[in-house]
């Protein structure tokens, strides 16, 4: 996989074994950071799992930007889509409408680079309309954002 990524990637493998929905890498490239689930498939069925679609939603949700990226077996092609979209890719699998199809390891990542820019575009207009700042946002502050939802103020961390 290494020798197919973009000068300036980082990717961290993560290997977690008990179902908690977090995808399989995190990547950092170049100030952007996000998340990929890597699926194969053999025919249009894409299978995520439960925890995988709740993970992708939530996160999207939080505003985070995560993939699924599915390579078809018998053709060989790629298909990406934004962890959004899990749950209807959970239920219509390689039917529905992909940010990329192909085999180009270059053209996959150039469709990586233009969808996380659009995300960063949409996260910072949508603080600037809502007249918060990037600086008084709270995004990355523990403590700050979710206090409303839950976190608790010292650590940042969730409070059941």
């Amino acid at each position: 996989m290494k020798r197919h990524l973009p000068k300036n990637c980082y990717p961290t493998r993560i290997e977690n074994r008990h179902g908690g929905g977090i995808p399989d890498v995190h990547f950092v490239w170049s100030g952007l950071v996000f998340w990929i689930e890597l699926k194969t498939t053999k025919n249009n069925t894409v299978r995520l799992a439960p925890n995988q679609i709740a993970w992708n939603t939530a996160y999207s949700r939080s505003g985070g930007l995560s993939f699924i990226l599915v390579k078809h077996l018998s053709s060989g092609d790629l298909f990406l889509f934004e962890g959004a979209q899990s749950r209807e890719i959970g239920r219509n699998g390689l039917r529905e409408e992909p940010l990329f199809r192909g085999s180009g390891h270059e053209a996959l990542w150039d469709r990586v680079r233009e969808s996380g820019i659009k995300h960063l575009e949409s996260v910072l207009a949508a603080q600037h309309g809502s007249g918060v700042g990037v600086r008084d946002s709270g995004v990355g502050v523990p403590g700050t954002l979710g206090a409303a939802q839950g976190e608790d103020q010292e650590s940042g961390f969730g409070v059941q």
